[in-house]
C-alpha cells in the first residue's frame, strides 16, 4: 500500500465519513507505474512543457481515474494528478504565467495579416 504525505500528518485521515481516498496498491517487480519512474518535480513543475510531459506519462496508467479521485478527495494543493493539473485544490487548464496579466490581447502575425487586407 503507498504512503501519502497527508497520512503522515493527519492521523486517521483514511476513517469516518470525512476519509481521504488514496491508492491502495502494492508495486510488484512486473509493474511499474509512471509516476514512480519518472522524477517527481516532473509532476510538481511550473514549466508549461514538463507539465504537459507528466499529463501524457499520466495517459496511459491503469490507476489514472483512482489518482484523479484520490486527489480531488484530499483537495491536492499542486501538481499533475491523474492527468490533471491541480492548484489550490482544484483543476486547472495551465499555469498563469508570473507578471501582471495583459489589459489588451496579444495579436499574433496572422490576425495582424488579416488586418492588413
Amino acid at each position: 500500500m503507498s504512503v501519502l504525505f497527508s497520512e503522515l500528518l493527519v492521523p486517521g485521515w483514511a476513517e469516518g465519513p470525512e476519509a481521504k481516498v488514496g491508492v491502495g496498491y502494492t508495486a510488484d517487480a512486473t509493474f511499474n507505474l509512471p509516476c514512480h519512474t519518472a522524477e517527481p518535480e516532473t509532476f510538481f513543475s511550473d514549466n508549461a512543457l514538463t507539465i504537459a510531459s507528466a499529463k501524457a506519462l499520466c495517459g496511459g496508467c491503469p490507476l489514472k481515474a483512482q489518482c484523479l479521485e484520490g486527489a480531488i478527495s484530499r483537495q491536492e494543493p499542486c501538481g499533475v494528478w491523474g492527468g490533471e493539473l491541480f492548484e489550490d485544490g482544484r483543476t486547472i487548464v495551465a499555469k498563469r504565467k508570473a507578471g501582471r496579466p495583459r489589459l489588451t490581447p496579444v495579436m499574433n502575425s496572422v490576425d495582424e495579416m488579416e488586418l492588413a487586407s
